[in-house]
């Protein structure tokens, strides 16, 4: 006779391998959490025994650290650029010419190309929900206001919270603007000798002293009102203008009020897991910390042992560890793939009196931010977790790439179409240690669209040869930095070309301190010619034609990308600048009714 419990046991068996192949065929999630400005020396887990990161350290502990996870640019919009596109910035036209390097004003019309894929196009395409919340600082127009062709949602993102720029010292009152200040000068002072010559004339028509034209003192009334709009409408209302936050393509808050901002931006991330858990989604976090101006958060301010920057870290260690915790506690961190590094390495230059050092720290690695050929300026922290995946406490000494995001999300994601050209490469057999090597034989270190430097892995060997086509100037003489000037610039007085290059073993010398010569290096000449050869190589599969080395040279390949980093697309225009309200006259504030708190 047949037992009465036996068909509901069977059906239960069944249910559950139903649901452990569901479990089983569900693409992973992805949480990847970027700071802005992150020095490799600022974590716990990568050498700091004085700023507490114990979130950050924990994930190394339960994950695989990179200890050689290299930007492709030493600023943000470039850097940026490559990581979502998994290509050199130049091939996107987002590397820049002279002195602007990054986009300055979000009624610009520069911007990541509509042309371009990133990773979350492409994983969209793949069934995932995918966001961005934070900073986004790759454009937003290209036309007109509303177009929205640089926007996050144009570029594969569902849902988009933050800041279409990036936070600066213009959105925190009392602080010192930092864009373009020598021009601001000058346009003030130009407003300022137009209207001081305009009221003398009046004043000597008025008191008789000499005849003075009537057509005369009104076109000087109409050039110094002009000069007054060139240099006021843009500079001075630059919060305005630049310190916004958009939801998706609406403006909810211009400007933005920044004090409450790093709650605002860990609730949305937090709201975003919560709102997708029982679908495939990606997340990136892309933090406004620890660019200038500093948070002054009651909660974490004098608690570290490094000022107000070392309050920062902690609050940015705080925040990794809340968005741990959100993954965790919805029981999805077995198919969750964690991701945290920076953009690029801390800011040297970055100190005042009054608060002191502002800038992240690079560790033993010369150079910091905006260096695109030094090791400090380019040398991120970089983590993985995935339990259950990816072994706990591996580290990778090999080079990666933030580039590499794009290539390993594609394989996860079972992304199998054809793609253009990348740079990047499938890390996750690295990662689990199938494999012991990086497919990174050679890297290429752009400033702008300057190629700064190249490195080589040789195979079978331990050795990573650094090549310097130039160096930043530093000032003052023997600094360690461009002081006099906040930032190091790459082009023309303000660096020096070498030939032949500057040579150095990262595997011996990671500080860059010891160049090597003919009479040191057996391999020279060898690394030298492998080195111009790869360069070759790689010149010759750009898409536009970009200046090598620094110099007027160019690659041959024939088809071009519009440069996105030239003045034309770079200065402000009212017709591209976003807007809450009716043009000029913007402003708003976000409804915040449900309350905000730690």
């Amino acid at each position: 006779m047949r037992s009465p419990l036996l068909v509901p046991l069977l059906l239960s068996l069944l249910l559950a391998a139903d649901v452990s192949g569901e479990e089983e065929d569900r693409k992973p999630n992805f949480v990847l959490m970027m700071v802005d400005d992150l020095g490799i020396g600022d974590v716990g887990c990568y050498g700091n025994d004085t700023i507490r990161t114990p979130n950050i350290d924990k994930l190394a502990t339960e994950g695989v650290k990179l200890t050689q996870h290299i930007a492709a640019a030493p600023l943000c919009t470039p850097s940026r650029a490559a990581f979502m596109t998994g290509r050199y910035a130049v091939r996107s036209g987002m590397g820049g010419v002279g002195r602007v390097q990054v986009l300055l004003f979000l009624g610009g019309s520069g911007g990541l190309p509509p042309s371009e894929t990133t990773f979350a196009k492409r994983l969209q395409r793949q069934g995932y929900t995918t966001g961005l919340v934070g900073k986004w600082h790759l454009g937003v127009n290209c036309e007109h206001r509303g177009d929205h062709c640089h926007h996050p949602n144009h570029h594969g993102f569902s849902y988009f919270y933050g800041l279409p720029f990036t936070l600066f010292n213009d959105c925190e009152p009392g602080e010192k603007s930092n864009i373009l200040t020598d021009l601001q000068h000058t346009l003030r002072n130009i407003t300022i000798m137009v209207g001081v010559g305009l009221f003398t004339l009046v004043f000597v028509r008025m008191c008789g002293l000499f005849e003075v034209s009537l057509w005369l003192l009104v076109l000087l009334f109409f050039v110094s009102i002009l000069a007054a709009s060139v240099w006021y409408v843009p500079f001075k209302l630059l919060p305005t203008w630049n310190c916004i936050i958009m939801r998706n393509q609406e403006v909810i808050e211009q400007p933005m009020t920044a004090e409450t901002l790093p709650e605002r931006l860990l609730r949305e991330a937090q709201n975003f897991v919560k709102r997708n858990a029982e679908r495939p989604f990606l997340l990136i976090f892309s933090l406004a910390h620890i660019h200038t101006p500093l948070f002054k958060n009651p909660a974490f301010a004098g608690k570290s042992r490094h000022g107000r920057y070392g309050d920062n870290v902690e609050e940015v260690d705080w925040i990794i560890g809340k968005m741990i915790e959100t993954v965790d506690s919805l029981g999805l961190a077995n198919n969750t793939l964690i991701y945290f590094t920076s953009d690029h390495g801390g800011h040297l230059e970055d100190a005042d009196s009054q608060i002191g050092q502002k800038g992240g720290w690079n560790s033993m690695y010369k150079g910091g931010k905006a260096m695109g050929g030094w090791e400090g300026g380019i040398r991120v922290p970089g983590i993985f977790r995935w339990p259950g995946r990816l072994a706990a406490g591996r580290e990778v000494n090999e080079p990666t790439s933030l580039m590499d995001l794009y290539p390993t999300l594609k394989y996860l994601a079972k992304d199998t179409q054809p793609d253009r050209h990348l740079d990047g490469y499938n890390i996750m057999p690295l990662l689990e240690g199938q494999v012991e090597r990086s497919e990174h034989e050679f890297m290429f270190h752009y400033c702008g669209v300057y190629l700064n430097a190249a490195r080589w892995h040789p195979p079978g060997s331990d050795s990573i040869f650094k090549v310097h086509f130039f160096t930043p100037n530093f000032s003052p003489p023997g600094a360690g930095g461009c002081y006099d000037i906040k930032i190091c610039l790459c082009h023309g007085e303000h660096v020096t070309h070498h030939n032949p290059p500057l040579l150095y073993d990262l595997f011996r010398d990671p500080s860059e301190s010891h160049p090597l010569t003919p009479d040191t290096e057996p391999r020279y000449a060898e690394i030298l010619d492998q080195v111009a050869r790869a360069v070759e190589k790689h010149q010759s599969t750009l898409q536009d034609k970009q200046p090598s080395n620094g110099s007027s040279q160019t690659s041959t390949d024939a088809h071009s990308v519009q440069s996105q980093m030239t003045w034309d697309k770079i200065l402000w225009r009212p017709w591209l600048q976003p807007c809450c309200g009716t043009f000029p006259f913007c402003g708003c504030k976000e409804d915040m009714s449900h309350g905000l708190g730690w």
